[in-house]
């Protein structure tokens, strides 16, 4: 049985696969795949893309979707082994998982960090321990990354580019009034190394370069297609002949816990919104950002609006691609 949880544990020949799949599935949306299948979609923090996407996924492919809020219509949940619960939590997740395994063909979660202490986040412990106690695969709906947004937007630069080996992938921050969480970052330098990308991550300062896990699984992606991977704080030089522009704010690690003190270096580089100057030094390059996105904070309306936008074709695609990983976990 296995899991999608991260990308780093499927090959990018696996992933092509279930990309083919999706382009297949976008042409015939309506079948039954996954006829009397159930998914329980369990949402610790809120949605529209990822719990609509997959609701209507599953039904357009003849399933059936339970969708749980712990907190807010189901018990809260304990995590932690040997866990004493006199505390808010009812149940642990060790009964939860198996009692829901019992219940349903998938399960998916989604779960952020608390963004206090990044040794405790980065151990990715909910969506583990469901990974742990199920006896039916697990789906990543975003937790410190968020596979399905990789294969959302690899979808839509093979729609629009057809190959990627060789373009050059710039992600690049951006200003956000509130430090926000690196899933989608960690995920867009997982996938573009993957594809075969020259990737090219730009960051106001050392400080914002992603953690190490996912630096070295790019650093090894690249290297083995031939590729590199740069690190620039230098929105002029890294924006230059770039294919894919890929925006994305997240809070610096250093200063996990310690926003307050994080945040004059966030207000300094407002400049990094990515605008019409900078894509003009791209090689037609597209842009995308996974949403939601603030207007004119991170990309001017020009930028989210110009033809070569891929914003909506990404948000698209989460539910061709979703419906194709629901199909190779559960499709017996």
């Amino acid at each position: 049985m296995k899991h999608f949880i991260t990308t780093a544990d499927w090959s990018r020949a696996e992933l092509q696969a279930m990309l083919d799949e999706a382009k297949r599935l976008k042409a015939a949306p309506i079948n039954q795949t996954l006829a009397h299948k159930k998914i329980a979609l369990i949402f610790f923090n809120p949605s529209l893309r990822t719990r609509t996407s997959f609701e209507v996924g599953i039904f357009e492919m003849g399933g059936h979707a339970v969708v749980l809020q712990p907190g807010s219509g189901s018990w809260p949940m304990a995590f932690e082994p040997g866990a004493v619960m006199d505390g808010v939590a009812e149940e642990h997740v060790k009964e939860a998982a198996r009692v829901l395994s019992r219940y349903c063909d998938l399960i998916a979660v989604r779960a952020f960090p608390k963004f206090q202490d990044w040794a405790e986040d980065r151990q990715d412990l909910v969506i583990k321990a469901f990974a742990e106690h199920a006896t039916v695969p697990v789906i990543n709906m975003e937790t410190i990354t968020h596979p399905c947004q990789e294969m959302a937007l690899m979808m839509a630069l093979q729609e629009h580019m057809g190959a990627t080996d060789g373009k050059k992938f710039v992600l690049t921050w951006t200003y956000h009034p509130k430090p926000l969480n690196t899933a989608v970052a960690n995920s867009g330098l997982l996938i573009a190394s993957k594809f075969g990308f020259d990737v090219t991550l730009l960051c106001p300062t050392p400080e914002y370069a992603l953690d190490p896990r996912y630096m070295d699984l790019a650093r090894a992606y690249t290297q083995a297609n031939g590729r590199s991977l740069t690190i620039s704080h230098d929105p002029q030089e890294a924006y230059q002949g770039a294919h894919v522009v890929y925006a994305k704010s997240w809070g610096a690690l250093p200063y996990f816990g310690r926003w307050d003190e994080e945040k004059p270096i966030r207000d300094a580089h407002k400049h990094f919104i990515v605008d019409e100057a900078k894509m003009a030094l791209t090689d037609n390059g597209y842009f995308s950002h996974c949403l939601p996105a603030r207007r004119n904070v991170k990309a001017t309306d020009a930028v989210f609006d110009s033809p070569n936008s891929l914003i909506i074709d990404e948000a698209e695609n989460r539910l061709h691609v979703q419906k194709a990983i629901m199909a190779a976990l559960a499709v017996k």
